[in-house]
């Protein structure tokens, strides 16, 4: 039998580990006692864990240049539960340091959604989808 396909774990190459820690810790991602100072630092999420890492040790383990800059081609979300909330949630990401790169509004196809990059550029979405809910451990719940 196949693996069931998931994805456990998203890792952010940083510049200053203690910094970033601290951004998304400010955020309210909760720590996770596996993390090794100056190391790596583990956040909890439903249903996934996020990671930062040092960027240069991150590009020496996929064994490429630490070089590169722009559009990366990829962003990550955090849908929520309204409008509302992804009104404060932008409001909290802007006021911790992120770059607000779209300010929320609505979109063509129903939603609600805004896009901020942390401070190592990694652009977020934060958006409202009204079509998915979420199940009882805070995952989204795609409808069919």
């Amino acid at each position: 039998m196949a693996p069931v396909p998931r994805l456990s774990l998203v890792t952010l190459g940083v510049e200053d580990l203690d910094r970033a820690t601290a951004f998304y810790t400010t955020l309210g991602f909760e720590r996770s006692s596996a993390s090794v100072d100056g190391d790596v630092t583990f956040f909890r999420m439903a249903g996934s864990v996020l990671a930062l890492y040092p960027r240069e040790r991150l590009a020496a383990d996929v064994g490429i240049a630490v070089a590169g800059s722009g559009f990366r081609a990829i962003t990550l979300a955090m849908n929520c539960d309204s409008e509302a909330d992804v009104d404060w949630v932008f409001e909290q990401w802007a006021a911790a340091g992120a770059t607000v790169m779209m300010p929320p509004e609505h979109a063509a196809w129903g939603g609600y959604t805004g896009y901020v990059a942390d401070l190592d550029g990694h652009l977020w979405e934060l958006a409202y989808n009204p079509g998915w809910g979420f199940t009882a451990d805070g995952r989204i719940d795609l409808p069919g």
